[in-house]
């Protein structure tokens, strides 16, 4: 989930050597889509978007960061398992967060209508771009990226993320049974949890709240954990976050810099999250699909760039 790297990095701003860490990070060429692509509302707040994505890779080798050993696409071999559109406020108070279902049934550039996790599978960073922006109507300033490997070393690095679940569930497809309560989880259980939608009465929807969830609690985890007097560990940190992410060759060093001073302020109670409105679900040629409101959802996206979003659903 990239997402977690990226808020991960706000913790180490004072201590930010923008050429060695921002070196570090591994940029992702040609992440955009050519030819119109949506301008800024404007009502916009002047904010920054991210669409970061986690993938499912069928590599055993990581595929992401500067860890990387195996490409980062190959068509077919890899599908975006979290969605996750993020706009950070001009004033850098407030984070919003719009989870996008792996589910959701769009209409995918040159390849007609498919779950939306097969853009990033048929054409890698800049199809899924190009679909997240048709579908909603916003402009991608920034995309990252992180795979299952990395996942697991990030929550491993900050020395496992407490988790409260809500109740006992037991997912068939892990054969993995989680206890309701709050446990401390290893990168390994933490993917699970976060990978969990069989023996959940919401399904994908419950696994998005399991990830929001995750989210919030690992940017708390990784703030408290780090102390401003102490430089050495804060680089560990960041040395761990630089090794699994990969983002856009637009980012320079200098707007991580500025990411991190923005975000080193900004408290889990500060990030917003939400889901992108359902109208039910179909069986379409055997599989089973989440209809989005496409409208309403681009309504929300609009008011999230403008910094007025609608309270509905997600959590905060």
């Amino acid at each position: 989930m990239t997402v977690l790297a990226l808020l991960g990095l706000g913790i180490g701003g004072a201590w930010w050597a923008t050429n060695h860490y921002g070196d570090q990070v591994t940029r992702i060429p040609n992440a955009f889509p050519d030819g119109p692509r949506p301008s800024e509302p404007e009502s916009s707040d002047g904010g920054t978007t991210f669409l970061l994505a986690g993938v499912d890779s069928r590599s055993k080798r990581p595929t992401t960061g500067n860890d990387a050993a195996a490409q980062l696409w190959k068509y077919g071999a890899q599908r975006s398992d979290t969605l996750m559109l993020v706009h950070l406020s001009a004033d850098e108070d407030t984070a919003y967060t719009m989870s996008i279902p792996r589910d959701s049934w769009v209409p995918i550039p040159g390849h007609g209508s498919a779950k939306i996790n097969a853009a990033f599978s048929w054409g890698g960073p800049s199809l899924l771009v190009q679909t997240v922006e048709q579908l909603t109507d916003t402009r991608v300033d920034h995309f990252g990226i992180i795979d299952w490997h990395g996942f697991r070393s990030l929550t491993d690095a900050v020395g496992g993320v407490p988790v409260t679940v809500p109740a006992n569930t037991y997912d068939p497809e892990q054969n993995r049974a989680f206890t309701a309560g709050t446990h401390t989880m290893n990168g390994e259980e933490a993917l699970a949890y976060v990978r969990q939608r069989h023996g959940l009465p919401g399904g994908e929807l419950d696994r998005i709240k399991h990830q929001q969830q995750f989210l919030s609690s690992l940017v708390g985890e990784v703030r408290g954990g780090v102390d401003i007097t102490d430089p050495f560990g804060t680089g560990r940190m960041l040395d761990a976050i630089t090794r699994t992410v990969s983002v856009d060759d637009r980012m320079s060093n200098g707007d991580l810099r500025d990411l991190v001073l923005g975000l080193r302020h900004l408290h889990a109670s500060e990030a917003r999250f939400a889901t992108a409105p359902i109208v039910r679900s179909e069986l379409i040629r055997g599989q089973y699909a989440l209809i989005l409101d496409r409208t309403k959802l681009r309504a929300e996206c609009r008011a999230i760039e403008s910094g007025a979003p609608q309270t509905r659903g997600g959590s905060s």
